[in-house]
Formats: C-alpha cells, structure tokens, sequence
C-alpha cells in the first residue's frame, strides 16, 4: 500500500505527516517529507513508538483537516487487546509544530506504557528532495545534537549559516537516549491509573537562519485552531456568497480560507512587514511574483488588502540592474524569492530570480485595477516610480521597442519557459515541436497591452501625465494591431501559441488564448471566434479548458502543461469570456470547475488531469499537483465576479 502523506500549512511553515503522525525523512517523491520553515527542513524525523515497537492506526490521518488527528494502538492480536489507546493531535504554528498525545489505559489495573519519539534534524534544502536527480556540495556543513533539562536542540552551521531546532516537552522526557544514526530518541514512562489517561504534549520550535521574528509555540493543536479561524474569519468577513448556488459558496469560502494559511511574511519598500499570497504547499510557499499578482487579482473585489501588500513587496523586490545568474534587468518584477540555504551560497538561481516575462506586465494590471476598485490614489503615486521603472523594462529589456512584442530566452541556469506555462516542453507546436531562439509568447502579449492601457489610465487620472498617457496608449493600440497581424491563424480561427525568433507562428491550440479575451487584446469578432472554440470538446473536459486541445500530437492529459486543466487559467478564461458578452459559455466553465471543486471537498488543486467527463465521472488528480495553490484558492472568488451566482 502507498503511504500517504497529510499537509498541514500555516503562513511560511508546513509539515508533512503520514498516516500515524510520522515523519520518515524520505527524499525525492511527490511531497517533501518533514517539517519546513523558509525552504528548510527543521524536523527529518518524527517516529513515535510505544512499548518498542511502532503502533498501528485505528483511525489514520484525514486529508485536509487544519489539525491531523489520529487514534493509535499497540500491535497485538484478536486474543490480545491493545494495553492503552493513543489520540493523537498535531499542527503547526508560525516556525513550529505541536505534538499532543492522550494516552487512555484499558485495563482495569494500573499500566506503565513506555512511550518514545524519535526525532532528527537535517536541515536539508527543498531543493535537495526534489526528484531531479540534482546534488549540491555543501562543504564545510556542521550539524549538532544537545541535550538541554527540558528536551534537546539540534543545530546546524555552514559558514555564516546558522539554524537551529529546539524541541521541548510536557512533561520532560525521563531520558534522551542516542540511536546509532544521529537521531534522538525522548522516552517517557507513564504510570497508568485503572482506565486513566496521561496527555503529553512535545513542542518543536525552528530558527531558520536570517529570520528576525519574535516566535512563539503554540500551547496546543487546539490553540493554533483558534488563530486560524480567526484569521480565516478576517478573510471571509464581508464577503457575499451566493445563495442560489451553494456550491460555489462552499468553494468561495474554502478557498479564502486556504488563502489565509497561505499568507507569508514580506517586506516592503520601507522595511514595512507585509503578508503576502504564498505560491502553494508544499513546493511553492513563498513568494511567486506570477502567482501573488493573479491571486491578488481574482480576490481584489472581495478582499483588497493582499493585492495592497503583494504590490508593495513586489516593488520592494524590483530589479534595479542587471544581473545574468537571476535574469534580472532594471524594473523587471521579481518571479521567485528563495530563503533557503542553497538560495544563499548561490547554488540555485532562486534567491531573487526574475526569469518571468509576464510578472513585470501583471504588477502594472493589478496596480491599475487595485487603484480603480478601491480609490487609493496614495498607493499609486507611492509605485509611480515602480510603475514607470517596470514600463521602461517592457519598452525596452522586454522586447516591446525592439521587437514588438515582450520576449524570453531559455536560461540555462533556471527556466526554459518563463510565461505561466513553464515547464520544458510547454510551448510547442501542434506536433510537439519546440521554438528555437527567443520566444514571444501569446498570453504575455495581452498582459502587456493591459498594462499599457491601465498605466495611461493612472498617468492621466492620478499622476498627471497626459503626455506619457499618450505614448502608452499609442503603444497599446500598435501592439493591438501588430498581434492580430502576427499571431492570428486563418486557417483555425485561432490565435498561435506563441511566435519563434524568427518570428514564425507556434501552431498549437492552447488554451492562453483565453487570456486574450481577459485582457481586451482581441477584437470582438476574433474574440467571440476565439471563446465559442475553447468550449469546443477538444479543449473542453467538462471540468474545464484544457492546457492543449485534444488530438494534437503534443497532447498529453497528464502533462503539467500540454493537456491538463488549471483552475486559474480557466478563471482568467472565464472572466475573459464575461467580457465578450460570451455568458452562456462563461457559466459552462464556471460549472465544470465549481463541480470539480466539489468532488474535491470544495477545494480546487493546483492542475488536474485533462481526461474528460464523458468516460470519467469525478475529475483525476494531476499526481504532482500542489495540494494547496493560491490561485486555484483564488479562482472561485474570479467565477463568482464572472458569472454571479448563475
């Protein structure tokens, strides 16, 4: 039987357990194993036994509970009924995890259980358990083991790195005793009354290195229940679901609720501490300038405040010079910020890396639109300089002057697609066939002329400017005409996927051009062409718009992104279709995706499979997927202002 993994998240920390509780310690594989504070692994090892030896689940962990709860008892036989029983309670807190254990005897005579957790640090970077095959040297690494009165600390040094976890109990353990391996084992002897119970609660507490916070650990599970709910409450509050269509309520308010775990720590311009959308737990929580921006947009008509913070710790993060290793250049918008140990020595690229294309594009969307919905000019003239910065990179290191449309190029070091499709492989043409040279990928084009027009609005409204209005606006309107020039395909009344450095269309049939119709870059007749095919059955699952449509021979229903479905690339397609008066099949969207949720406890994953509902009746998870992703989070709240409650 394949072992199961639970993820539990609270802002920057996530743990993964098993069934029982466990921490292994596995590397590779689809979830990092352990407990995770800024990119690091401060708990490699968790193993409870009771009596010596490892006891079996009565009733093993749920998935997607805030707290993992489990009943636990020692082996034995029909003939040979468990000694005591175990409930078993864990959460994490903000860099930290609890640990509660309730042991019930069940015999009607006083027991003496011997109970033991055997726990390890090794502070391996995420980038280390990836399934990639990859090795990093880490010369000169130190790890340590210390008992203290009240339970022990492991330790961890390289260089000017320095991390350390604490781990302390209630009561104190009777013994630290060592394995063999390195690992730690606590040891407890509890005197059981007749059918008594004795609670034991462990607290671990991880000090990432360069982390500056005041942290606390959390009393118990029950307490960080308590700051969750509240946080959740704040995020919900205010908003409207709609009644008539209670499904869509329940993936609305599932979704705020992912979003408020999903918040991590930032800094803004002036130092100011900010909390942002993290990407997704487990391999993404932390700052993705694509994925904050797209969910800041999705919640801004609900929820203002993340589309505020994500703007001000994006400007913080902006490129002011060029930089090869991280692909940065002045005014571009940082795509992935990285605090972990590799990040730090410069061994992954990821530090602060800006091999994005459409981030730059995206932070003067949101921009605009956060100063239309909510009035806070103040915000704006606070950017004005971010914004003018990141439309220079646009006009000239992104491509626009020169070449007329916003351009990449695979870097060796980092990634070979740098729009949302990033993936190898993702921007093909139909037979499966990758560009060569530099890539001038659709969805960004739209992202660009969005930006254009929303940056003219604010240098004519708020800043005063009627002369760079105009300039934008006259650039918005020849990438307009350029686009339907270039890109169009007679032959498929189909936009192409993207142009090769030499300008020649790449032929396949994706679904970004249903970003088109979001941001306005179509006009009408191609627009309604463009969203009565992308409801066609090649493209369309039943569950949603597919990445790639059905029967080319680059699709592939579970490739990452040529032919799965993503909940945030069919909300953009859906409120692109709202915008072209195409309703009914805006509400065929949002019902395949809200009945997707649905079957998932209303929570949508990051990607599912691209199989269609016709021959598979409930939606099949893409084996890879994030469990929790911002912007799938996100993407009910988009359905709901694209189509109400319909």
């Amino acid at each position: 039987m394949t072992e199961r993994h639970h993820l539990l998240v609270y802002g920057g920390t996530f743990a993964t357990v098993g069934d029982g509780g466990e921490i292994s310690g596995a590397r590779g594989g689809r979830f990092p194993d352990g407990l995770f504070v800024r990119d690091a692994r401060h708990l490699s090892r968790w193993q409870l036994t009771v009596d010596g030896a490892v006891p079996e689940e009565l009733t093993p962990v749920a998935d997607g509970d805030e707290i993992a709860r489990c009943v636990l008892v020692p082996r034995g036989g029909r003939n040979e009924p468990p000694s005591c029983t175990l409930f078993r309670e864990q959460a994490v807190g903000d860099g930290s995890f609890v640990d509660l254990l309730r042991v019930t005897s069940n015999r009607p005579v006083r027991t003496t259980v011997r109970l033991a957790i055997t726990a390890d640090a090794d502070f391996a970077d995420q980038f280390e358990l990836r399934s990639d095959h990859r090795t990093y040297a880490k010369s000169g690494a130190v790890r340590s083991r210390q008992v203290l009165d009240h339970g022990l600390e492991f330790t961890y040094r390289r260089g000017e790195w320095r991390s350390c976890t604490t781990v302390t109990a209630e009561p104190v353990p009777d013994a630290v005793e060592e394995t063999g391996t390195g690992a730690r084992r606590l040891v407890w002897t509890l005197d059981l009354e007749p059918h008594g119970t004795a609670e034991l609660t462990v607290r671990v507490m991880a000090r990432p290195h360069g982390e500056k916070r005041a942290l606390r650990v959390p009393r118990s599970p029950a307490s960080v229940t308590e700051q969750l709910l509240a946080l959740e409450g704040r995020f919900v509050e205010g908003v409207a679901f709609p009644t008539g269509w209670p499904e869509l309520a329940a993936a609305c308010a599932r979704g705020l609720a992912d979003l408020a775990a999903l918040q991590v720590p930032a800094t803004g311009p002036d130092g100011e501490e900010l909390r942002v959308p993290a990407a997704g737990a487990p391999w993404f929580l932390t700052l993705l300038g694509r994925d904050a921006l797209l969910t800041s947009l999705f919640t801004l008509p609900y929820r203002p405040q993340p589309a505020a913070a994500t703007l001000l710790a994006l400007a913080a993060a902006q490129a002011t010079e060029s930089g090869p290793a991280s692909v940065a250049q002045p005014g571009k918008i940082v795509h992935e910020v990285r605090h972990g140990e590799l990040a730090h020595f410069g061994q992954v690229p990821y530090g602060r890396y800006y091999g994005s294309v459409d981030a730059t594009p995206l932070f003067l969307v949101l921009l605009g639109a956060y100063v239309e919905q909510t009035g806070d000019t103040a915000t704006a003239r606070r950017l004005e300089r971010h914004a003018r910065a990141a439309i220079g990179w646009m006009l000239d290191h992104g491509g626009l002057t020169s070449r007329g449309y916003l351009v990449y190029r695979a870097d060796r070091g980092g990634l070979a697609n740098q729009n949302w499709k990033d993936s190898p492989g993702a921007i093909c043409s139909a037979d499966g066939t990758r560009p060569t040279g530099p890539v001038m990928a659709a969805g960004a084009q739209g992202y660009a002329y969005d930006a254009l027009r929303r940056t003219a609005w604010l240098a004519r409204t708020v800043w005063e400017d009627a002369t760079y209005a105009a300039l934008l606006e006259q650039a918005a309107g020849d990438l307009r005409d350029r686009f339907q020039r270039d890109f169009w395909m007679p032959d498929h009344d189909f936009p192409a996927l993207a142009l090769d450095g030499e300008g020649r269309q790449v032929d396949a049939l994706a679904s970004d051009a249903g970003h088109l119709l979001w941001s306005g870059l179509l006009d009408k007749e191609y627009g309604e062409l463009v969203g009565r095919r992308l409801l066609e059955p090649d493209f369309f699952s039943g569950w949603g718009v597919r990445t790639l449509a059905a029967g080319q021979a680059a699709y592939h229903p579970l490739s990452y992104h040529r032919g799965s479905v993503w909940p945030h690339d069919n909300a953009l397609i859906t409120l692109g279709l709202a915008r072209y008066g195409l309703h009914d099949e805006a509400r065929a969207v949002a019902h395949g995706l809200v009945d997707a949720a649905t079957a998932a406890g209303h929570r949508l994953p990051e990607v599912i499979a691209g199989y269609g509902r016709e021959t598979h009746g409930e939606p099949v998870p893409y084996p890879h997927a994030c469990v929790r992703e911002s912007r799938s989070a996100a993407a009910p709240l988009a359905l709901l202002t694209a189509v109400g409650g319909a």
